[in-house]
């Protein structure tokens, strides 16, 4: 069984094992001990009861309970920019046009910019290989939306998700066209300062209108294209409500998604329900099943059978996985939306 709860202290190896994985682009979660001590110092301060930081970093981990092992973290930015500037580039279209000559052009642009600031952010999603199976990606991604569905007052109105960026052997062709001619370092050490310190950006980022079609070929193909590992990461939230509105990363153009809290499927359409713990079929829906804390807050996936006014029946392993017993009150939705 494996159930998504908040980040604890003694995490900490388990990070390292999973920041040893994620390979070049994947900023958030890397093997630093600065960076995993911050995370887990930050989570561990956001789930406390009296937070109402506008920056808190909600983090969470998967873990296999058969085995007592964290296979998986993901994590929600309460809100970007607001202490640090948040950086994007915004792809854009410029027209120079010629009556007299007949001549008329369509040209890309990319344009710095700080327009997300503020959102919320899904972030730090990464899940062991040997865990990409059956629908754990799917649970450890949507588990998010329960909280945010329970806790809304501790978010913005719109969030977004970064997708990492296509790259080939650990090389970015976008990074490589344009980022390396003004920071004159490779991809995977600007991506190493860009987690610790975003200041440097503003600095060496060229503050004019940049016309994609003066990069090279390799460069401009890879603007809003996804990293393979990152693609299902895509979908799903594709799925879910999120869209590409012409924003890429400024390191390796992967495309940001953005929604409206109020529009993600799995938050508008999920519900209360009693529980009733018990022997189940089987064959009832495949659902999330969230309880309704904070530091405690557990989220599992489980086929549940619906008895009517509202309760549901959950088998044993499950409710031992929530950590409820019968008459306890959780939030759920279907793990995928109507068809």
């Amino acid at each position: 069984m494996m159930v998504v709860r908040p980040i604890q202290a003694e995490d900490r190896d388990a990070l390292h094992e999973l920041a040893r994985k994620t390979g070049p682009g994947f900023t958030s979660l890397q093997d630093d001990d600065q960076q995993i001590s911050a995370k887990i110092e930050n989570g561990l301060a956001a789930f406390s009861e009296q937070s109402r930081d506008g920056e808190a970093s909600y983090v969470f981990v998967m873990e296999d309970l058969s085995q007592g092992k964290v296979v998986g973290i993901c994590g929600i930015e309460a809100a970007v920019g607001l202490h640090d500037p948040w950086y994007t580039y915004h792809v854009g279209v410029q027209v120079h046009a010629s009556r007299e000559l007949n001549v008329y052009t369509r040209h890309e642009t990319l344009t710095l910019n700080n327009n997300h600031t503020g959102y919320s952010e899904l972030c730090t999603l990464f899940l062991d290989p040997e865990y990409r199976q059956g629908k754990n990606g799917h649970l450890l991604s949507k588990s998010r939306f329960m909280f945010m569905a329970e806790h809304p007052e501790r978010f913005y109105h719109s969030v977004i998700a970064e997708m990492r960026g296509f790259s080939e052997d650990g090389v970015s062709p976008f990074w490589e066209g344009l980022g390396r001619t003004f920071f004159s370092m490779d991809f995977a050490q600007a991506d190493r300062l860009s987690a610790k310190d975003k200041g440097f950006i503003a600095e060496l980022m060229p503050k004019h209108t940049i016309y994609t079609h003066l990069l090279p070929s390799a460069a401009q193909a890879a603007i809003g294209q996804t990293h393979e590992h990152t693609t299902p990461a895509r979908r799903l939230l594709e799925s879910e409500g999120f869209r590409y509105n012409n924003y890429v990363d400024i390191f390796d153009a992967g495309p940001t998604l953005e929604a409206r809290v109020q529009d993600i499927r799995a938050i508008r359409e999920s519900r209360y329900v009693k529980v009733q713990v018990g022997e189940t079929s089987g064959r009832g829906e495949l659902s999330l099943l969230a309880t309704l804390s904070l530091a405690d807050f557990r989220c599992c996936m489980a086929h549940t059978d619906a008895l009517g006014q509202g309760i549901i029946t959950i088998n044993q392993q499950t409710a031992d996985a929530l950590g409820v017993k019968s008459g306890a009150t959780l939030r759920t939705v279907g793990l995928f939306g109507r068809s």
